[in-house]
């Protein structure tokens, strides 16, 4: 049975969250120690996290950095904000998805699910090379001139299906689909956020600047 760690200051919406929960057949863990969050969230090791964005002290901003420093775990942000920076720092720091209050039970149960399914092991694990660039998707690290680096989970999935279709332009809705089982609800920036930092990653061990391109209008390749 899955475990979802809830990190949710408003007791009210944090006891529904868990009776949501509890009725789908996860089991749910929480905390009213905020201080501590990212400490408990580690120790618990979950499945996957739904972590409230304003909370007292550092905020969910800070409980996600200290958690991905750690952890893979997938974590989904749950907030009253719209903003448009909120959500992009929120992916800047490694959430997996992000949830607007008032949620929809259904849309949000429907999120927990693909970042759980995400999260499984690839029955396509492989090691797939090009252009010098080695992926091993097994171990989730990319290598390239003798230097190493971890990707995230989104990170591995964009550079697998691209490196998987070399010389293919991959179109963002591919893309998106590949990420999030579908474009629907998505934010279109949500995904320039990912591969912008796919470039990142990929630059930190001297991988040429043109290796992943864009073409606009159309898509990415390799």
């Amino acid at each position: 049975m899955p475990e979802i760690f809830v990190v949710e200051d408003d007791a009210s919406l944090r006891d529904e969250l868990k009776r949501l929960l509890d009725l789908q057949g996860y089991s749910c863990l929480a905390t009213t120690d905020f201080e501590h969050a990212a400490e408990e969230i580690l120790a618990a090791r979950p499945d996957c996290v739904v972590l409230d964005l304003k909370l007292p002290g550092g905020g969910g901003h800070a409980v996600c950095r200290d958690v991905r420093r750690e952890s893979a775990v997938p974590i989904i942000m749950l907030t009253s904000s719209d903003s448009e920076f909120d959500e992009v720092m929120s992916m800047n720091l490694g959430a997996d998805d992000y949830v607007t209050k008032p949620y929809r039970p259904a849309v949000l149960l429907a999120r927990i699910e693909a970042v759980l399914r995400r999260a499984a092991p690839n029955a396509r694990a492989a090691v797939v090379e090009h252009k010098g660039v080695v992926l091993d998707v097994a171990r989730g690290t990319v290598s390239y001139g003798g230097e190493t680096a971890e990707l995230t989970r989104n990170e591995l999935k964009i550079l697998h299906l691209l490196m998987a279709n070399h010389d293919t332009i991959i179109t963002r809705q591919e893309l998106m689909c590949e990420l999030w089982q579908s474009d629907a609800f998505i934010d279109d920036n949500t995904l320039t956020v990912n591969v912008n930092r796919l470039r990142k990653s990929l630059a930190g061990i001297g991988v040429p600047d043109g290796f992943l391109a864009t073409r606009r209008g159309q898509g990415y390749l390799v």
